[in-house]
């Protein structure tokens, strides 16, 4: 049976489960924890008030963090023509149209992220159970004409935020080397969005738990008020 390590156990025993923390002092608990041999993704976990089995209670979006993610993604781009060569100007790693369907229909999958002209969309679809929600999507604004523009948002900071099926969302806001100041900008843009992003259909609290981690920590609960007050400056 595995068991945690030394340095995970000696986070545990600094980091309160009961505790609700401001986003600076939990911040400064996090880097204040015994690190890894790595440059950690700092993670925020927001657990929200809707029941996604019901179709108008899904969360889904997209937010441009100011100060990126601190990690570049693989973008490949199904686009011919003009919108390829745009796409390829941008910074896109892969643009193709049919032999880049049967590339990825036999197995290749080096990328982070899809993004497709509305007019190649025909033949991605062939792709649908294979791809799954790594699917290029409206709603995301990986469906665009202007592919130049969503390879530029993407490489820049562009995230993109989807609840699970237990109405969680699990976002990326930039590594611990970061300082807390860029950190605290990413954290107010997302919690921003996402609160703009609240469903119509979804009833009572929408917020209900906030967590921040690094990749190799312990989760640390953030105060839910601070969080909304932060968000609306």
């Amino acid at each position: 049976m595995a068991t945690d390590g030394k340095r995970l156990r000696e986070a545990r025993q600094k980091v309160d489960p009961a505790a609700r923390l401001g986003f600076d002092d939990a911040l400064s608990l996090l880097k204040d924890l015994p690190k890894a041999k790595f440059d950690e993704t700092v993670e925020v976990s927001i657990n929200l008030g809707v029941d996604t089995k019901k179709g108008d209670q899904g969360v889904r979006g997209t937010v441009v963090l100011p100060h990126g993610t601190g990690r570049v993604p693989r973008v490949v781009v199904f686009a011919a023509g003009e919108a390829a060569r745009e796409a390829e100007t941008a910074g896109a790693d892969v643009v193709g149209a049919e032999d880049l369907v049967e590339k990825i229909a036999g197995g290749w999958d080096e990328f982070d992220i899809l993004v497709a002209t509305p007019d190649l969309m025909r033949i991605v679809g062939r792709l649908g159970k294979k791809l799954g929600p790594r699917m290029p999507s409206k709603k995301a604004g990986n469906i665009t004409p202007d592919v130049g523009a969503a390879v530029r948002e993407l490489k820049s900071g562009k995230v993109e935020f989807r609840a699970d099926r237990g109405g969680v969302l699990h976002v990326p806001i930039g590594k611990l080397s970061f300082d807390e100041a860029s950190l605290r900008d990413n954290f107010k843009t997302l919690l921003a969005e996402v609160i703009r992003a609240r469903p119509t259909g979804a009833k009572g609290q929408y917020l209900r738990n906030i967590t921040l981690c690094s990749t190799m920590s312990p989760g640390i609960k953030l105060d839910l008020g601070e969080a909304r007050q932060l968000a609306e400056v």
